[in-house]
C-alpha cells in the first residue's frame, strides 16, 4: 500500500487524572472545539475510576456525570485500538480514589504536512514533547540571566 498520499497526522494519547469521581471545570467545550475545528480526531475516549482498593473500572460517559455529560457526543468513540490491557495499564498510573480520561486522538492538523513530507522522500526520525512546566522554568532561567 502506498502511504505517501494518506493524509493522517500523528496519533497521541493522554491520560488525565482527577481526584474524586469526576472532572470539574471547563474541559468539555475545549475538546469539542478542537474536534469541530478539525485540529484533532478522537479515536478512543475512555473514562476510568480507580477505587480506594486499587480496582480499575471503565465507565460510560453517561455514568461519569458532571461536565463530562457535555462529551456525550463522543459516546461510543472507539477505534478498537485500545483494549482491556491498555485500560489496565493506564489504571496502574492512577492514584487510588481518582477518576481519569484516556484519550487516543489523531493530530488531524498535521495530516497534509505529513503526507507532503512522505511525498518529498522525507521521514520522521524523532518526535517529542516538552512539558509546559519545563518550558516555563527554562524561560525563567533565561530571564534571570538577562
Amino acid at each position: 500500500m502506498d502511504t505517501d498520499d494518506i493524509e493522517m497526522g500523528p496519533i497521541d494519547y493522554l491520560l488525565v487524572e482527577w481526584p474524586g469521581k469526576q472532572p470539574e471545570g471547563e474541559i468539555a467545550p475545549y475538546l469539542v472545539d478542537l474536534v469541530d475545528r478539525g485540529l484533532i480526531q478522537i479515536l478512543d475516549l475512555v473514562f476510568l475510576a480507580k477505587g480506594d482498593d486499587g480496582t480499575i473500572a471503565a465507565m460510560e460517559i453517561a455514568d461519569v456525570g458532571g461536565e463530562v455529560a457535555e462529551l456525550a457526543i463522543f459516546e461510543g468513540a472507539s477505534s478498537g485500538l485500545l483494549d482491556d490491557e491498555d485500560i489496565d495499564e493506564a489504571g496502574t498510573a492512577l492514584e487510588p480514589g481518582t477518576s481519569a480520561a484516556l484519550l487516543l486522538y489523531e493530530n488531524a492538523w498535521a495530516g497534509p504536512f505529513a503526507a507532503a513530507v512522505r511525498r518529498s522522500g522525507g521521514q520522521l526520525v524523532a518526535s517529542g514533547r516538552i512539558p509546559v512546566t519545563d518550558l516555563l522554568a527554562a524561560l525563567d532561567a533565561v530571564e534571570a540571566t538577562a
